[in-house]
């Protein structure tokens, strides 16, 4: 059964912002989740953040991002936050605007 991807309003900014290389790379993964489900990403791809937050990695040739998602009802997935990271972990901040956002879905 495939699965509904949405995008927050603000998080289609952010993905259009990014560099081309890591928008691809995440709507390769959009792409998955749609037909497969979240499980069928590599195993690294995604991790548990925080209580209903999932993190996906997107890796780019210059770049590394992320994009926050929550799952909503069956099989509804929907990404609240997108950055390019550019610390070794993941600032606080970025974790409190997504859940901020997720509460919004």
């Amino acid at each position: 059964m495939p699965w509904t991807i949405d995008v927050h309003e603000a998080a289609a900014a952010e993905i259009a912002a990014l560099p081309l290389d890591l928008q691809a790379r995440l709507d390769r993964f959009i792409a998955i989740i749609a037909e497969h489900g979240p499980q069928q990403l590599p195993p690294k791809a995604f991790e548990h953040i925080a209580a209903g937050l999932w993190e996906l990695r997107i890796k780019g040739k210059d770049n590394i991002a992320r994009a926050f998602y929550v799952t909503r009802i069956a099989q509804r997935l929907v990404i609240v936050r997108v950055f390019v990271k550019k610390t070794q972990k993941t600032p606080p901040r970025e974790i409190k605007l997504a859940q901020r956002r997720a509460k919004d879905v």
